[in-house]
């Protein structure tokens, strides 16, 4: 399954009770379950994702690169980033916050830690030791607070405890400033380059060409570079964006399939439903009815 996740639309993709609905702020508390099965999960968030692994691992692509998520590690996804979850443990158990991009611009500390180059290609890092205790302290005391009854001062309190949880990951990174010239090559340059385009231009430009015209490249070698160092070429990339909006929009909408169609600019809805079909093996109507 696909998601491209908003506040708006997280508490019925994943059945959260609407009660708990705080203003910038969502807490999601999963544990894997083997008997149901293990499929590949993709998300998109358009705020600030932090995912806590409480015990087991994963194994996830993030921005294009595949880490491995142990116990004790922190995955921090700055807005828009893809991950595809590839491989959970049985024993997986995984706190996740997600912060709204309307929650970050109201703070300055929050808008420079998004900002961070170094984050986006090192999004797995691990407090000192002796801080683990303190952080998972911090969890379980948000999640306390987020599932309190509403209040007045409800919000306030968990933004300032969020608040305080980032800071301590901030500062771990700030450990890490000998890495920061992981970001500054080439690579690093076009595959973020290519991906803000694809974020912004998927749904209405589906051609190779347009993508390498835009980073001055020509077409065979920008799907060549891709697949080299992503394993998917640009049109794969492309579909794969495309699809994580259609997946979304038919489980968190109440749109017809017509009108999807038209919101992802096809000229026509059998052609929406041939392509849909065509990458996901199901046709539109069985994806929203499963």
């Amino acid at each position: 399954m696909a998601l491209f996740l908003t506040l708006e639309n997280i508490y019925k993709l994943y059945n959260i009770d609407p009660s708990q609905k705080t203003e910038g702020i969502v807490i999601l508390h999963q544990r894997n379950h083997p008997e149901k099965g293990y499929t590949n999960h993709s998300r998109l968030f358009d705020g600030l994702l932090l995912g806590f692994m409480l015990q087991g691992s994963m194994k996830a692509q993030i921005h294009f690169l595949e880490h491995e998520v142990k116990a004790g590690d922190i995955a921090v996804l700055q807005p828009q980033l893809m991950i595809d979850t590839k491989f959970l443990s049985e024993d997986a158990e995984i706190v996740t916050i997600g912060i709204s991009s309307d929650f970050i611009t109201s703070f300055p500390v929050l808008r420079e830690f998004i900002m961070n180059n170094q984050i986006r290609w090192q999004p797995i890092i691990r407090l000192q030791h002796e801080e683990i205790k303190l952080q998972n302290e911090l969890i379980t005391l948000i999640q306390s607070f987020y599932h309190k009854k509403q209040s007045l001062r409800k919000p306030e309190m968990l933004q300032h405890l969020v608040i305080t949880l980032i800071c301590m990951i901030s500062e771990a990174y700030s450990g890490l400033a000998d890495n920061k010239n992981l970001t500054k090559n080439r690579t690093h340059e076009i595959i973020d380059d290519f991906y803000i385009l694809i974020s912004k231009y998927a749904t209405q430009q589906r051609s190779v060409k347009f993508y390498a015209k835009k980073l001055h490249l020509t077409p065979q070698y920008l799907s060549t570079f891709l697949k080299q160092k992503t394993g998917k070429s640009v049109l794969q990339w492309i579909d794969h964006t495309v699809i994580l909006h259609a997946k979304t929009l038919l489980k968190s909408s109440n749109l017809s399939i017509k009108q999807i169609s038209n919101e992802l600019h096809f000229e026509e809805t059998s052609l929406f439903c041939r392509y849909f079909k065509r990458i996901t093996g199901v046709s539109p109507g069985a994806f929203r009815n499963g």
